[in-house]
């Protein structure tokens, strides 16, 4: 159930007359109540006197009906008696009928109106339904309200005009909801007389909805016609002002209303349009043509803190500065407007426009500013606004997107509009309409962005914004061509970047021409791992640099449910000297350079090496069983079989992957030597397994697996059983100072494809990836999922620049490898997990990788690193001496830059 949906069924509910004894599981149900917990509650109160009517949902909701008049005094009553209780419900919610009240014990919020009224609270109780309410919604419920009962119109409308789903009729229907919700808009300000359209519309047509297509014909042509060109339509339609500004002058068709689309018309034109958020607005809205988006409408929200990340530091705060610079100069202040005046803003994905708004609205209140510190130094008459919706550019690939842009963009001139004329008694009139803002309605990887924003002399440009990220293993098959568009031409490694590297390409070759400076929002994974070297060489090469960049963080917004996405902003420019910043949690620093790993670095970048650069054994996967599951056994399943069988012991090897070292997650497989096959074989439990892996084989798509069922008592994939191995899991917390490295017997352990392994090496290799110089390696150079650090073998180890070592060196570190076991053996039980979370970690394990950091960075340069940035440093130095030794052994130039 979406939340469009309940504010429609509550609403439903309270217009029905008040019925105590089933009030409460009508209530539960519209939050998506289970519908067995319903039952089992009014099987309970079948049971009770019928005055009693109370209900309570346990841990979730107390019910009582009150006698008339008593409800508020109920509900203290109920508060008094639940505060001693251990597990008491969330809500309290007590009701005559008349009056409704509630509380939300979890966060001491209150709730008191009119039963009849009851929908206008239903965000109040949304966790009944799994939605926590964030501060948006409950500051302002209007935006979430009118995209509920605007989806509602909207799933109306298409239901009474079959043929508008299909694709030619989008762009129709899309422009007709555009104008639905500016005069909604605009009748609840200052713009229409006061619930001007929604009467009139009303007025004049019939209940059952089949003239009032008519109706609303006749008021947009009205608002597209002066004043001195409205003879021909009826008194009720010259009413309007004049509007115009592009809005309505396409002639569109209107879709035919039914008695119901009629009525949630009204619905709509009841709510208070006037405080509706542009910045929210336009992606709220978008929900409205995806039922899809309608769950979870303030995950599709970008928050104005998220937003100022990328604006800020691409020119917000250059702006702030000169405003500081200038505050007693009004010539410096008249010259800092120019400035503002001859901004352009260019988002190439803009969605319904959030970039654009937050970006026009802080050069408004920074152009307000300006105005109040003339004033104060003498300055005359204060002139108008000179920030105009025709420096705001935009391409969107949906079509509602776009115009709900332009509409948003207006929105957000009236309001700032109306600030002003609160500000100075002054403002520019609202009709008619004037520019909208360039939205241009296309795909911005296909489309030439010098035709959508044009040079222009004198004119500081801005692209910025929040293009899809999508890996390369979510693009469908038209944004997998885009890529192709894209990257085709300059390189063939491109397959697997992410769909957002190609606006980065794109930028590359549009700032030259226009001087621009641009800014995205990019997963994470472009500055790790191998599409570093995909994407930021072809950058580069177009004379672009790094200007500044915030390191990983979680993109999210206000919603409390919001997964939030790992995402890095960089920002691109050409090669000047300009200050570069780069940004981490709350720190700006100023630094030299910003290299594509998003440190400040030079611009190297690490390539992959199938074979290790440093002298250290190589790496390799654990061994894959491709079995479908049937080689692996839990611990029940292996006991049950060795109570049956206890000569299939032989067969039986503890398996170790990543959750099985790092958590103590305990698993096992059968490992079948082929001498043994047939006696393995002969074990009827293990006969049936083997069986199964052959079908399963048999019946794969790919060739290689089938070839295997010829093999079916054996893994797929077998590296090197019977050796001792070092086991490295895929993935590491970014929590860990260190990490998890182990030890796997040989004799008695089978590591699994969830892990690297290095077979029979020596210990000094543990102590090695055990250090923080490895740990800081790793997570620079190689790939991550989330913040997670995704583990690359030839990526992270193969490149992981090693000093050469002495025996006594060797042993050193060996040394260091053992007294971390001992310590963990300190602690039986604890899970690796456990003894490496930096909130449970026992002194004694970090005490012993401290020990080995201080030896091995007294290995390397006689002392311990003063911080991370300086081991980096030193690290990505030595890289550069070792791909330059090998490069001089083969007779070749380094290649440092990466593959292009």
């Amino acid at each position: 159930m979406n939340i469009a949906d309940i504010e429609s069924s509550l609403r439903d509910l309270v217009a029905k007359p008040f019925d105590a004894a089933s009030f409460a599981f009508d209530f539960m149900a519209v939050y998506d109540a289970p519908k067995a917990s319903i039952t089992k509650l009014r099987q309970a109160a079948a049971t009770k006197p019928a005055a009693h009517n109370e209900v309570n949902w346990k841990r979730k909701l107390l019910f009582r009906a009150a006698p008339e008049g008593q409800a508020p005094a109920m509900l203290s009553s109920m508060a008094t008696a639940i505060a001693k209780a251990k597990d008491g419900p969330r809500f309290l919610i007590a009701t005559d009928g008349r009056e409704f009240v509630a509380r939300d014990l979890k966060v001491d919020a209150s709730l008191d109106i009119e039963y009849a009224a009851a929908n206008d609270a239903f965000d109040f109780f949304l966790p009944l339904a799994g939605i926590e309410r964030y501060q948006g919604v409950a500051e302002n419920p209007a935006d979430i309200k009118a995209t509920g009962r605007v989806a509602k119109l909207y799933d109306a409308i298409l239901e009474a005009n079959p043929n508008w789903r299909e694709a030619a009729k989008t762009h129709s229907l899309n422009l007709f909801m555009t104008r639905l919700l500016f005069c909604l808009f605009a009748e609840d300000t200052s713009i229409f007389e006061q619930g001007l359209f929604t009467r009139t519309a009303l007025s004049v047509s019939q209940e059952d909805g089949s003239d009032f297509a008519d109706a609303l014909s006749k008021i947009f042509e009205s608002l597209a016609l002066a004043p001195n060109k409205r003879d021909a339509l009826p008194d009720f339609a010259r009413r309007f002002p004049y509007v115009n500004g592009g809005l309505f002058q396409q002639n569109a068709p209107i879709p035919t209303f039914s008695r119901r689309a009629r009525r949630l018309f009204r619905e709509c034109g009841e709510l208070r349009w006037s405080s509706i958020n542009p910045d929210i607005f336009g992606s709220m809205i978008q929900a409205v043509v995806d039922p899809s988006m309608r769950g979870d409408l303030g995950m599709h929200y970008t928050s104005v803190p998220n937003i100022m990340k990328a604006l800020q530091p691409l020119f917000l705060l250059s702006l702030e500065e000169e405003f500081d610079q200038a505050r007693d100069s009004e010539a410096k202040l008249m010259r800092l407007l120019k400035r503002i005046y001859s901004i352009r803003v260019f988002d190439p994905a803009c969605g319904s426009g959030n970039f654009l708004i937050i970006a026009y609205r802080e050069l408004r209140k920074l152009e307000s500013r300006v105005f109040e510190r003339l004033a104060e130094l003498g300055k005359g008459a204060i002139p108008m606004t000179g920030v105009h919706l025709s420096q705001f550019y935009g391409i969107e690939l949906a079509d509602f997107a776009a115009e709900t842009a332009k509409l948003s963009l207006w929105i957000a001139e009236y309001q700032m509009n109306e600030l002003f004329k609160e500000q100075f008694g002054m403002a520019p009139a609202a009709l008619p309409l004037r520019d909208s803002g360039n939205i241009t309605h296309g795909n911005a990887l296909q489309v030439d962005w010098l035709r959508v924003c044009p040079p222009k002399a004198e004119a500081e440009t801005y692209v910025v914004g929040n293009p899809p990220y999508l890996g390369s293993s979510n693009q469908d098959a038209a944004q997998k061509a885009d890529m192709d568009l894209i990257f085709a031409p300059l390189t063939d490694s491109y397959r697997n970047l992410d769909y957002v590297a190609a606006w980065y390409v794109k930028a590359a070759d549009y700032a030259p021409t226009t001087d621009a400076q641009c800014a995205f929002v990019a997963t994470n994974s472009i500055c790790q791992g191998e599409q570093v070297a995909m994407l930021w060489p072809l950058v580069f090469r177009k004379g672009m640099e790094i200007g500044f960049a915030h390191q990983s963080f979680k993109w999210r917004n206000n919603a409390a449910q919001v997964a939030g996405v790992t995402c890095v902003i960089v920002g691109i420019r050409r090669r000047s000297a300009t200050k570069k910043t780069l940004y981490s949690a709350e720190l700006a620093r100023v630094v030299k350079n910003i290299s594509p790993y998003l440190i400040e670095m030079d611009d190297t970048i690490v390539v992959k090496e199938a074979r290790p650069i440093n002298g250290l054994p190589k790496m390799d996967w654990g061994n894959k069983p491709t079995d479908d599951g049937n080689f692996i056994l839990t611990p029940d399943e292996k006991y049950a079989l060795l109570r049956q069988y206890p000569e299939a012991e032989k067969f039986i090897r503890r398996y170790y992957g990543t959750q099985e070292f790092i958590k103590g997650v305990e698993r096992y497989c059968l490992w079948i030597a082929d001498d043994d096959a047939e006696e393995a074989y002969a074990i009827a439990p293990i006969g049936g397994r083997i069986d199964a892996v052959a079908k399963f084989r048999a019946e794969s798509t790919a060739e290689s697996t089938r070839e295997y069922a010829a093999y079916p008592h054996r893994f797929r994939q077998i590296q090197n059983f019977g050796a001792d191995a070092i086991l490295v899991p895929i993935h590491f917390s970014e929590d860990r100072e260190y990490f998890t490295i182990g030890f796997a017997d040989g004799e008695s352990a089978v590591v699994s494809n969830a892990c690297y392994a290095i077979y029979g090496a020596a210990a000094y290799v543990m102590a090695l990836l055990s250090s923080r110089l490895h740990a800081i390696w790793v997570s620079t150079v190689c790939g991550g999922l989330e913040t997670r650090i995704r583990y690359s073998n030839t990526m992270g180890y193969h490149t992981f620049p090693v000093p050469a070592l002495s025996e006594i060196q060797v042993q050193e570190l060996e040394d260091h490898a053992w007294a971390i076991m001992a310590a963990r053996e300190m602690f039986p039980g604890k899970t690796i997990a456990w003894l490496y979370d930096p909130e449970t970690m026992p002194q004694a394990v970090l005490d012993a990788h401290q020990s080995l950091d201080a030896t091995l960075e007294r290995i390397v340069i006689g002392r311990a690193f003063r911080n991370d940035t300086e081991r980096l440093e030193y690290l990505f130095k030595q890289y550069v001496a070792l791909k330059r030794k090998g490069a001089a052994a083969a007779g070749n130039a380094p290649a440092l830059q990466g593959a292009a």
